[in-house]
């Protein structure tokens, strides 16, 4: 892996932002750090999320007469294993340089210890448990899904054990 890459994985967990857009963020203040360039999905006035290809961030409010209420954000990093350029925006790529198709949990988790950012399992989360574990930085109150064994649906997208899947935030607990 690049270290400009992995710089950024390091930067999320740390901070539980995407280059300081923070998951509370209003659409605009999310566009204005990500770009113009992103998919938008609604269900009915309540809810909203922006793709911008390896991150998601997501909106909700109580009817269409609220302003929206950041809600979080989700990087979909097994997306990289289809080696589309495109899914890495022109702010990451500016900022990180180019990112490789997988990411190794163990080494994502040596390079935070190393700086004290510590990443705790979860293991009540049973949701597609054993095929995929959890883990958080309680401080940033982000979750990382990493790959934890081989299943009908653990490996997608060509990804191993071991292989970060996700990384999201917050996570409340």
């Amino acid at each position: 892996m690049t270290p400009y890459s992995l710089a950024f994985y390091l930067d999320v967990v740390t901070t539980g932002t995407v280059l300081g857009a923070r998951p509370t963020d209003s659409p605009d203040r999310v566009s204005t750090v990500l770009g113009s360039s992103f998919a938008e999905n609604a269900f009915g006035a309540g809810a909203m999320w922006r793709d911008y290809g390896l991150a998601e961030f997501f909106w909700d409010r109580a009817s269409a007469d609220h302003p929206w209420s950041g809600h979080h954000f989700t990087l979909q990093v097994h997306r990289l294993a289809y080696r589309d350029r495109t899914l890495v925006n022109d702010e990451l790529r500016a900022r990180y340089g180019r990112f490789t198709p997988r990411l190794r949990f163990a080494k994502l988790r040596r390079l935070l210890e190393r700086r004290g950012v510590p990443l705790l399992e979860i293991p009540e989360i049973p949701v597609n448990a054993p095929y995929f574990r959890t883990f958080w930085q309680p401080d940033s109150r982000v979750a990382v899904s990493v790959i934890g064994t081989y299943g009908e649906y653990s490996t997608p997208d060509n990804l191993r054990v071991g292989d970060v899947y996700s990384i999201q935030a917050p996570l409340n607990r």
